[in-house]
């Protein structure tokens, strides 16, 4: 954690298995120093798995983010994963086995409106991964992206609080009224209807851990796969761009009765009725 005085919750998760099969250790993605401090302290200097989960976000007009909001976005989501992966890499090589999985997005994949440096973020770790995992075959390890969707954390409570306060210095009117009044709406109502807990998150990454042959990527919720799906369907790019903005922008109507549809789905709606023959 980087700030160990907010390790309360953890402990109390941990109970009794606490310093025994879990240590909680001061430990700063964005600092070299930090991340060579960190490992050293372990025992025989040696990870076997390493998961990758630090992450921060940021929404709003492009024109708002200051370039330093920017450069702290990528320092975490893209260096903090570099530079953990780069100081273990020799000894994972020289014993011929590792596991390093990293907490993705499927905005790694697709873009999506107002997530700009969020989702160049991540597709920059995704780039740099999928490189990087070609050659780490040789070696036997296993490199995999977990790539959720929306998660209802307080991570994300916190962001979307922060946001609509603010009064986005730079950006203009029009795209102020874009982003609060049918962005941050449709937004809540993804998270509402395709949310997933961070229990699930884990559960899915959990599995990719356990597995003999670990699958590269991993998209934890299916609910979104169509979505990403529609941008590998046409080579032009088109289809996916022109298809979110017309849900957003000109088809609100049917973007929320799609929603409604799969609310519906997911919470059993049809099984009442439906009996198994």
């Amino acid at each position: 954690m980087r700030d160990l005085r907010k390790s309360g919750k953890l402990e109390e998760e941990a109970g009794e298995h606490l310093n025994k099969t879990l240590e909680i250790r001061q430990l700063d993605v964005t600092s070299e120093d930090s991340v060579k401090k960190c490992l050293a302290a372990l025992p025989g200097q040696t990870v076997d798995i390493l998961v990758n989960n630090a992450g921060i976000g940021h929404i709003g007009p492009l024109e708002s983010h200051s370039m330093d909001d920017m450069r702290k976005i990528f320092e975490t989501n893209f260096f903090g994963v570099v530079y953990l992966v780069k100081e273990l890499l020799p000894s994972m090589k020289k014993r011929g086995s590792g596991h390093i999985v990293v907490i993705s997005s499927v905005l790694g994949l697709q873009g999506i409106v107002f997530n700009d440096v969020y989702a160049a973020s991540k597709f920059a770790i995704e780039g740099f991964c999928e490189s990087l995992a070609v050659q780490l075959l040789n070696f036997n390890i296993f490199i995999s992206m977990i790539e959720p969707g929306p998660v209802n954390t307080e991570f994300e409570m916190k962001l979307m609080e922060e946001v609509s306060k603010s009064d986005f210095p730079g950006a203009d009117a029009e795209t102020i009224r874009y982003f609060k009044e049918i962005y941050v709406p449709a937004a809540h109502e993804i998270f509402v209807t395709l949310g997933q807990t961070p229990d699930a998150v884990a559960k899915a990454t959990v599995k990719v851990i356990g597995m003999t042959q670990p699958v590269f990527r991993h998209q934890t919720n299916p609910l979104y796969t169509p979505l990403t799906a529609m941008k590998y369907a046409d080579n032009t790019g088109n289809l996916s761009v022109r298809s979110y903005y017309n849900l957003l922008f000109n088809y609100g109507s049917i973007f929320h009765f799609s929603l409604n549809l799969l609310k519906c789905i997911t919470c059993n709606c049809f099984r009442r009725r439906v009996m198994p023959v």
